[in-house]
C-alpha cells in the first residue's frame, strides 16, 4: 500500500502512548473515572495497560490479539524499526511538535509497546481478539469507545459500507458516546465520505461533533470525532 506519507506495506504492531490518547481525544482522567472503556482497535497502545494503573475500568480489542502476546511484542519491536525508517524519510509528512524528533517518537512508541506487552500478560482477558465490523460485546457494554488511526485512516483500504457497519457496531456497545482520531487518511486528506457518514448519523438521531484538538503529527491529522448516542 503506497501513500505520499508513511509508507505502510502491512498494518503495523506499533502504538500510542495514553498520553497520546488523553490529548488526540481531549479527555481527562476525571471524565473517565467510574466509566467502562473501550479502545477499539488497540493495537500496541498503552491506554489500557497504564488507564488500569490509573485506577480506569479499561479494555481493549484488535485483530492482532488472535495471537500470542510474545509473538505480537516481538513483532511489534520489527515493525517499529520499520515503521521510524518510513518516518524519517518522509519526515515532511510530520509536524514535529509534539515529538521533539524521530527519536523522541521512537521512545514514546517503544514505551507504548513495552507498557502493552507486559500488560498483555498479566491482564490477559483485558485483550479481546475481534474481527470488525463485529464485536463480541453486548449492547451498551462500554460506556465510553475510543477507536484511533484505523477508520478513515485506511479509505483507501476498508470501504465506505465496513465504516457505516463498524460504526454502527461500536454505537450498539456503546453507551453514552464513541470518538474517532483522526479524520484524515494518510495521504492527510479528509476521508472522502465523511461528510455522508456524518449526514447518516444524524439521520438516525446521533448528535455528531467535529473537535480539533491539541494533538497533530501526521499533517492535517488534528480533529476528532464525538458521537453521542
Amino acid at each position: 500500500m503506497q501513500k505520499a506519507g508513511l509508507d505502510l506495506e502491512r498494518i503495523v504492531f506499533i502504538g500510542r502512548t495514553f498520553e497520546e490518547y488523553r490529548t488526540m481525544f481531549s479527555l481527562s482522567v476525571d471524565e473517565l473515572k467510574g466509566k467502562k472503556v473501550l479502545d477499539c482497535p488497540a493495537g500496541a497502545c498503552s491506554f489500557t495497560a497504564v488507564g488500569r494503573e490509573k485506577g480506569l475500568d479499561v479494555t481493549a480489542c484488535d485483530i492482532a490479539y488472535y495471537h500470542p502476546g510474545e509473538a505480537l511484542a516481538e513483532k511489534g519491536k520489527k515493525d517499529l524499526e520499520h515503521a521510524m525508517v518510513s518516518v524519517e524519510k518522509a519526515k515532511a509528512q510530520y509536524v514535529f511538535e509534539y515529538f521533539h524528533d524521530v527519536a523522541d517518537l521512537a521512545q514514546h512508541r517503544t514505551r507504548a509497546l513495552t507498557n502493552c506487552a507486559k500488560d498483555m500478560k498479566k491482564n490477559p482477558d483485558r485483550y479481546v481478539p475481534v474481527t470488525l465490523p463485529k464485536l463480541p460485546f453486548e449492547d451498551g457494554q462500554f460506556d465510553v469507545i475510543l477507536s484511533a488511526h484505523f477508520l478513515f485512516t485506511y479509505g483507501g483500504r476498508l470501504d465506505k459500507q465496513f465504516h457505516l457497519d463498524t460504526i454502527k457496531e461500536l454505537l450498539r456497545a456503546a453507551k453514552e458516546e464513541i470518538r474517532i482520531f483522526p479524520l484524515v487518511d494518510l495521504s492527510g486528506n479528509r476521508y472522502e465520505h465523511l461528510d455522508e457518514i456524518i449526514e447518516n448519523l444524524k439521520e438516525q438521531g446521533h448528535q455528531v461533533e467535529e473537535i480539533r484538538v491539541p494533538y497533530e503529527f501526521q499533517r492535517n491529522a488534528n480533529t476528532m470525532m464525538k458521537i453521542l448516542k
